[in-house]
């Protein structure tokens, strides 16, 4: 059933959990969120009522343990079982990330101290927070809409400057703001429609069609315009994969190696030894790269080399750009030019760039070789072995890659839950644009305009569901 967050019940638990990664380290964050967050970390901190301090200030104390009664803490940390020495952020309600009072204890960042402190704020009143609970209270105190929070999630796992943008561009609710004003349009002749029910059998008219089916044309074009974005901001999200192809032993491992600057592929003379894909990412002008180094494309009899090669060529379909590397002293000028054939029918029907990327120009004189393969006018020659005109490679690589989509003031939609709401509310919108032409009735025009409100409504959380939300902030880290 659908519901808006206005309506949901948020929990009246008082929850804590640890907020900075798992495991040793210089400092470690403890957060408490609700109700009885003050009264909770009053009874283990020593030094200061927290209550009665400002929002927004820092407080030096101690956690100790009191023992199973509380109201015989001492002021001095040796008269009970210390903990830590902390440092103590205090957020009033409104004034924080939850919209609730919280805390945020900064202790040192041993596994055992984490543990004591958070045995401890459950001993005396919290429960442990399921994951992404702290943004969903953020959420369903108004905080933040649905997409924002989302964008949270997106900005913590953001591994380049490309996806940071993103993630920022749509946590400060550019992409939700977009979303409101459509919505907001919408509802305006909706409401007017609905008006018209009313007034059924005096035959009135209270919103003109004309406009509405200019207000429909021009919601329709800006998602549409959203929707296409999807694919450039889902590649930047999950990184652009980029598929090393070639013959065994034209360095397509050492490649791979060079461009990480690390041994992360196996190197050996012997045909074959890339058995299976191995893939990892490298960042790159502020956009994420999937590379992914598969087994030379050679006819064998081998079965589970013939495997990998297969698996090479599901890859090379698809990639978005495939860098074929040869060994320059291995290929004819007319076999690259089969190949190079070979790779564009493989990619066709696909929207996959090619490079042709010669290696081991180290042997040899670099004008005898472009001589050799005078016929082509796009190879990048380099050295994968000694590191030489990657740098080509690596500006090549960008430029196949459209960055001026990743513009601060940009929306790209990365998220496919957007992706498919989007794409249903356009099919709404297509139904009333059928309304209108066939003269549909006010009431069955209304129930499209209604479709197509909710899945936009969908998309900040105006309109969702209980599952929705469970999917979407289990997806969270537990401090969160």
């Amino acid at each position: 059933m659908a519901i808006t967050k206005k309506k949901r019940k948020i929990s009246e638990d008082t929850i804590c959990a640890i907020a900075t990664p798992a495991g040793k380290g210089a400092i470690s964050v403890v957060r408490i969120s609700g109700k009885k967050a003050f009264s909770i970390c009053n009874q283990i901190f020593t030094g200061k009522n927290l209550k009665s301090q400002k929002t927004h200030t820092i407080h030096y104390g101690h956690i100790v343990d009191p023992g199973e009664d509380s109201k015989n803490i001492k002021n001095h940390p040796s008269e009970n079982r210390l903990i830590d020495e902390v440092l103590v952020s205090i957020f009033k309600s409104p004034q924080s990330y939850t919209g609730e009072d919280s805390i945020e204890i900064s202790c040192h960042g041993s596994v055992y101290v984490q543990q004591e402190i958070l045995n401890l704020l459950v001993k005396f009143g919290a429960r442990i927070a399921k994951p992404g609970e702290f943004t969903l209270r953020a959420f369903l105190n108004g905080k933040m809409d649905l997409s924002q929070a989302e964008a949270v999630a997106d900005l913590i796992a953001s591994g380049s400057e490309a996806t940071h943008k993103v993630a920022i561009n749509q946590m400060r609710g550019g992409f939700s703001e977009e979303i409101k004003k459509l919505r907001d349009e919408l509802l305006k002749f909706a409401s007017l429609i609905e008006l018209e029910l009313d007034f059924s059998e005096e035959d009135v008219e209270f919103a003109k069609r004309e406009d509405l089916k200019n207000l429909v044309k021009k919601i329709s074009h800006l998602i549409g315009r959203l929707v296409n974005s999807f694919k450039m901001g889902n590649v930047l999200k999950n990184g652009i994969p980029v598929v090393i192809a070639g013959k065994p032993n034209a360095g397509k491992s050492t490649l791979l190696n060079a461009l990480l600057n690390e041994e992360r592929a196996i190197v050996s003379d012997i045909p074959g030894t890339t058995r299976d894909t191995i893939e990892d990412e490298i960042n790159l002008g502020g956009i994420s790269f999937r590379f992914i180094d598969t087994a030379g494309i050679r006819e064998t009899t081998e079965e589970i080399e013939t495997m990998g090669v297969k698996r090479t060529i599901e890859k090379i379909k698809s990639s978005s750009i495939i860098i074929y590397l040869f060994d320059v002293h291995e290929i004819t000028s007319r076999e690259l030019n089969s190949i190079e054939i070979s790779l564009e029918d493989e990619m066709e029907g696909t929207e996959a760039r090619l490079i042709l990327v010669g290696n081991k120009i180290d042997k040899e004189d670099l004008s005898y070789i472009k001589n050799e393969f005078s016929g082509f006018d796009n190879i990048i020659y380099i050295s994968a072995k000694e590191k030489t005109n990657l740098e080509q490679l690596t500006l090549k690589l960008l430029t196949l890659v459209n960055t001026e989509s990743v513009h601060p003031d940009e929306t790209l939609i990365t998220n496919s839950r957007h992706f498919e709401a989007l794409n249903n509310a356009a099919h709404s919108l297509d139904k009333i644009s059928e309304g209108l032409i066939s003269n549909l009735q006010g009431d069955l025009l209304a129930t499209d305009i209604r479709r197509a409100l909710d899945h936009l409504g969908s998309i900040t959380g105006e309109v969702t569901s209980d599952e929705i939300l469970g999917a979407i902030f289990s997806r969270f880290c537990i401090g969160k």
